[in-house]
């Protein structure tokens, strides 16, 4: 007698755990999945369709030398769902990836809700099921009721519900004939590159930034736009006062260029700088670099324009802006493995912007992984880790392995991937040789499973 098999559980319809669904239902296996639209809306969303598009009907770049149009093609390779329903419904947008919002989630919804093996249910989930394989993918805006259960679950300090982060640059961009390596009074490890200003370079970022343009919230961000004194937008201290910043995340301080000489010589002080930004490391390898204390609601042209006045980051590369808005995230390096697994819990599993990775195609693939990995539980298959040289297994990877204590949200970007080599200067070839890789090995670990679907052997 056949043992009937209990379905998986995914809780949340949109990109992620569409994706999801669907992977879980191609492995042959009976899926339930659970979206409160229309029952309940929430503050972004307008319809009731899966995987609806919120902010931008945009992709990102569809080129493969570029980090979103390489996550593309990696998903295209693993017959994601939501990337092939792109594709087919894309329309003119320069050299991005865009869609017809409605037609796209219109078929997603049909679609899914016509295949036998996938159970459609409107309704709210408001507790964490206890048994079973589940998959979390309710996005930041997880409700209160769910927000709750995941507080009680990972604990206070494990989740996030507003997400204020600084800008966070390649490493490679950023001119080390300027900026120094240093901790202030020299004391412990050189953990910190540091952007020296003088005072007339000082005054000439403070008038920029006092007066740049903002961007402009909605109406839900409004409402919750009630920040913290320690955690202001860099603009608003700047608005504050000349010296605010100089007191501030810009205060100088005990940090000296030990290049110019000895910091406790007295002939060395007129060398001192009269401001400092200073940039955290953000990964394992030092590729990435976080700029300290710069939350900000600036534009992202606006963001750009007035960060490069900042010395030694006049050719910096941004792999994230920096943002302020509500958004609900775990802090997945000290909660998830990077197979998306909880390490406390092997058979809950999660994705999208709820594990702190940003963008369309990222929740996507998570979902497409998170999908993969829940099925092959059920088929007693070990569950997937993606090759660190592609772009899927390199962002999985940093948002279980990040340093916890400053964990922000992370978008798909080159500078997460391990370092080719030999050290390529020219942006485009650089990114070239990664994509190669990458698809190479994406192409060689899908040989070794010796299937093309991944899940079914």
């Amino acid at each position: 007698m056949k043992t009937e098999i209990k379905p998986i559980q995914v809780i949340g319809g949109g990109l992620a755990g569409t994706e999801a669904a669907w992977q879980i239902a191609q492995a042959g296996l009976p899926v339930i999945l659970n979206e409160m639209r229309p029952v309940r809306t929430s503050p972004a969303h307008h319809t009731g369709e899966l995987a609806e598009l919120v902010c931008s009907n945009s992709f990102g770049a569809k080129k493969s030398d570029r980090a979103a149009g390489l996550l593309h093609e990696e998903l295209r390779r693993l017959n994601s769902i939501i990337i092939n329903t792109a594709d087919k419904h894309a329309v003119p947008a320069g050299g991005a990836l865009a869609v017809d919002r409605a037609v796209f989630s219109s078929e997603l919804t049909t679609t899914l809700a016509n295949h036998p093996l996938i159970e459609f249910r409107r309704q709210e989930v408001t507790e964490i099921p206890t048994d079973g394989i589940v998959v979390l993918t309710t996005g930041p805006l997880t409700t209160e009721a769910l927000a709750e259960q995941l507080l009680q679950f990972t604990g206070m300090e494990y989740l996030s519900f507003f997400d204020a982060a600084s800008p966070i640059l390649v490493g490679e961009s950023i001119d080390r004939d300027i900026a120094f390596l240093a901790s202030r009074y020299d004391k412990g490890e050189a953990a910190y590159l540091n952007c020296p200003m003088n005072k007339e370079q000082y005054l000439n970022f403070w008038e920029q930034l006092s007066s740049a343009e903002q961007a402009e919230l909605k109406d839900f961000e409004r409402e919750n736009a009630k920040f913290f004194e320690g955690c202001l937008p860099i603009e608003e201290l700047a608005r504050r006062g000349e010296d605010t910043m100089r007191y501030g995340p810009l205060k100088p301080v005990g940090l000296f260029d030990s290049r110019l000489g000895d910091f406790r010589d007295p002939e060395n002080k007129s060398k001192r700088p009269y401001a400092v930004v200073q940039l955290r490391q953000e990964d394992k390898a030092g590729q990435l670099w976080n700029m300290v204390g710069f939350q900000t609601n600036l534009r992202w042209g606006e963001q750009k324009r007035v960060f490069h006045l900042i010395p030694g980051l006049e050719n910096a590369e941004f792999v994230r802006m920096g943002v302020m808005h509500p958004n609900t995230f775990i802090n997945s390096p000290q909660l998830l493995d990077p197979t998306l697994q909880f390490k406390n819990r092997p058979t809950l599993l999660a994705a999208g912007q709820l594990i702190g990775t940003e963008g369309y195609t990222a929740a996507a693939a998570g979902g497409w992984l998170a999908g993969t990995n829940a099925a092959r539980l059920v088929l007693g298959r070990e569950a997937l880790i993606m090759p660190e040289t592609t772009m899927m297994g390199a962002l999985f990877e940093f948002i279980s392995s990040a340093s916890p204590k400053h964990f922000q949200p992370m978008p798909p970007n080159f500078g997460i991937l391990p370092q080719l080599p030999v050290r390529i200067r020219n942006k485009q070839e650089r990114y070239g040789k990664y994509r190669d890789r990458a698809l190479t090995d994406l192409d060689s670990w899908k040989t070794q499973l010796k299937t093309p679907t991944v899940i079914v052997a």
